[in-house]
């Protein structure tokens, strides 16, 4: 039997953050650490196991920390969404631009969830309501896929003969009647000005700003040499966007050395382990920035990778061996050492 394909739009099984069922299943998802159980070593197998596992869960999941440059986003985007009320049109967005691995998306993503659980509390409505929309620009978009992406993340249904002005009404009809007040978009580097197609692109963004009475915020990799602000088009961005730039983290100056630091131990701090010394991760900042660069992503990717192996092999601690039994990303791999890494045939406490 035939299937049809009236619709362009199927719900997608993973339900990934680009829909609302997505969005919500991540913005509802208890983020409580577990508890770390006094009689671990007396559990019966299946128990211990289970146990683990919730764990094992735990560490799989990104430690997000409230870094100076997440707090710099909110902070600014609470006060757009305030200056952005009574807007009719021209309303100010924000761009948030780095390199690739930099925390765009984690902070752009952050920023989305701390506006979804403040609008839960501070103004609960009857009725459906969709304050955050999350999408990502394909690449080489054109304007009917980025509207497209809008009806996708609400799930509207899309037929095949729907044209762009039909997709576009029903997705600012949808969003002016639930409430959206906040769009995120990323991978905006994949807009090209100079193509014709990114041009359009463009302006369906801005017609989207126009229409629906929300604050947009967008995210790429270095928007400013890729051609976003030049041109008609670019300066009209320009002039309404502000720039926050994500970078890695330095560790040139006693203040740099301190967040550093800092952010280590916070995320040390998040560890579930029941033999690792608090602080121990801390005394090795400068190898820790060494085999990470000072990302964030793969510093937390070597931290609580080498939790897992902690609990998997037992030892409840982490360990040099298993800092450097990780593999990370080939962009923090090809860091180079200022200083070599000292390795021991014994294994030793990270301490």
């Amino acid at each position: 039997m035939a299937v049809s394909r009236a619709s362009e739009f199927d719900p997608p099984p993973d339900s990934p953050l680009t829909t609302k069922e997505g969005w919500r299943l991540w913005t509802g998802r208890n983020r409580t650490p577990p508890q770390l159980r006094e009689d671990w070593r007396e559990l019966a197998p299946a128990e211990r196991l289970e146990y683990d596992d919730e764990r094992l869960n735990y560490h799989s999941d990104l430690i997000v920390v409230n870094t100076p440059t997440i707090q710099d986003i909110t902070k600014t985007v609470s006060r757009l969404l305030v200056l952005n009320r009574r807007q009719i049109s021209a309303r100010r967005g924000l761009i948030v631009t780095g390199g690739a691995g930099t925390g765009k998306t984690t902070a752009l993503t952050q920023l989305g969830l701390t506006h979804e659980l403040r609008t839960q509390l501070r103004n609960p409505r009857p009725g459906p309501r969709i304050p955050v929309v999350y999408i990502t620009l394909p690449p080489a978009a054109t304007a009917r896929m980025v509207a497209v992406e809008f009806a996708r993340f609400l799930g509207l249904p899309i037929l095949a003969r729907a044209n762009l002005t039909d997709i576009t009404n029903s997705v600012c009809a949808v969003l002016c009647d639930v409430g959206c007040d906040l769009v995120l978009v990323d991978e905006i580097h994949n807009i090209s000005l100079t193509t014709r197609a990114g041009a359009e692109v463009s302006d369906q963004l801005k017609y989207f700003s126009e229409r629906i009475p929300a604050t947009f915020v967008y995210a790429g990799i270095d928007v400013e040499h890729a051609g976003l602000f030049s041109g008609i088009r670019g300066r009209q961005i320009a002039s309404r966007f502000a720039t926050i730039s994500t970078r890695p983290f330095a560790l040139g100056s006693p203040q740099h050395r301190g967040h550093w630091r800092s952010l280590i131990v916070t995320l040390e701090q998040a560890l579930r382990l029941h033999q690792h010394r608090p602080g121990s991760l801390a005394r090795h900042d400068q190898y820790l920035y060494q085999r990470t660069g000072g990302m964030l992503g793969s510093l937390s990717h070597l931290i609580r990778g080498a939790a897992i192996d902690a609990i998997h092999d037992g030892s409840e601690k982490i360990t040099k061996a298993h800092l450097d039994a990780q593999r990370l990303d080939h962009a923090a791999e090809q860091q180079p050492e200022t200083t070599p890494r000292k390795r021991s045939g014994r294994r030793k406490g990270v301490a």
